[in-house]
């Protein structure tokens, strides 16, 4: 006699088996991996010239292994660093090239500058430019322009020299601007800001750029790591500037604002903001990963650029949806001359 089974009860079954094999989690195997410096000979080492290849020799085959060669930018141990107490430092490059109005340019930096306003008008994001004047009107600016050297007007960009901003963060972001002065009556400047960099300078001798000319979604890097810096914005008050004179920026490239070319019907201010910049930012090293789980790797080469003592680090992992298991195995590496 044959057997009916209810389509519900086949149904039910279905689903508590389904439930049971999403709640079984899937075990992490334990890493099984080392790994030794030789020479590519084969022979064990810990000492190279600068002219030799490493050879880094693996057992075990785990699935995933990422490599730090220790060199500044690839270090294990500040491959989460994105902050370090250094000397900031800002320097740029100016010229002067219409008119002869006297301290027509200032720098000037703030640490309680509330930012650009913008706001949302029909779902994309709007200039508030009275917000965004008023929040410039009752910032508190400090005067820097006395550190900088500035062109007093000529076809050569001056340079501004090194200038070191450590006094004035105060533990804050700061938000670098260039305010631009004109009175009526004469021709007025016309000026460039180009080759901006605003640095973050290490005891160990390491630089990192944190802001530069470059808009906010276009990279730059330090030792090969990628980073952004946080962009420009211009603005002006009407009230103050009737012709409206604006800075035109230039990703990667300048500020520039032209006055009047002829005697000028009126006065004009307008600013060029840079910020918020942390001025103890540093960008995070990174390390290279060498292999995937399809794939078997036994060895690995590489040439250091430099002579020196160099921690190197391998990072073997073992990974599934439910969890992680790693092991770190660091081999001190000495390159001589």
């Amino acid at each position: 006699m044959k057997t009916i089974i209810p389509i519900r009860f086949i149904t039910i079954t279905v689903l508590v088996l389904a439930c049971m094999a999403c709640n079984k989690k899937t075990d992490v195997k334990p890493v099984d991996f080392d790994v030794t410096s030789t020479t590519l000979s084969g022979a064990t080492s810990s000492k190279f010239a600068l002219k030799d290849t490493v050879k880094f020799a693996f057992t075990g085959n785990p699935d995933i292994i990422t490599f730090f060669s220790g060199e500044v930018g690839k270090r294990y141990e500040f491959a989460t660093r994105a902050n370090a107490t250094g000397t900031p430092n800002l320097q740029f490059s100016s010229l002067r090239a219409t008119g002869a109005q006297a301290n027509s340019l200032q720098v000037l930096v703030s640490t309680d500058f509330k930012g650009v306003v913008a706001n949302p008008v029909y779902g994309i994001l709007t200039r508030d430019t009275i917000a965004t004047n008023a929040n410039i009107a009752t910032a508190t600016w400090t005067d820097i322009t006395s550190r900088a050297t500035l062109s007093t007007g000529a076809t050569t960009a001056v340079a501004s020299g090194v200038i070191d901003l450590s006094d004035l963060s105060q533990g804050k972001p700061v938000y670098i601007a260039f305010k631009y002065t004109a009175t009526a009556g004469t021709i007025q400047n016309k000026w460039t800001i180009s080759g901006l960099s605003v640095n973050n300078v290490l005891a160990d001798g390491t630089t990192y750029t944190i802001a530069n000319l470059n808009a906010p979604t276009t990279s730059f890097t330090n030792y090969g790591n990628v980073t952004f810096g946080p962009g420009w914005a211009v603005s002006y008050d009407l009230a103050k500037n009737a012709n409206k004179y604006a800075w035109v920026y230039t990703d990667k490239t300048s500020l520039v604002i032209t006055g009047s070319t002829t005697a000028a019907s009126a006065s004009a201010e307008a600013w060029a903001i840079m910020g918020p910049v942390d001025l103890t930012r540093v960008t995070p090293d990174a390390g290279v990963s060498l292999k995937v789980i399809s794939s078997r790797l036994t060895s690995y080469q590489y040439n250091y650029a430099g002579a020196g003592t160099y921690n190197t680090v391998f990072v073997a992992s073992n990974n599934t949806s439910d969890g992680a298991s790693a092991i770190v195995k660091t081999i001190p590496v000495t390159i001589t001359p």
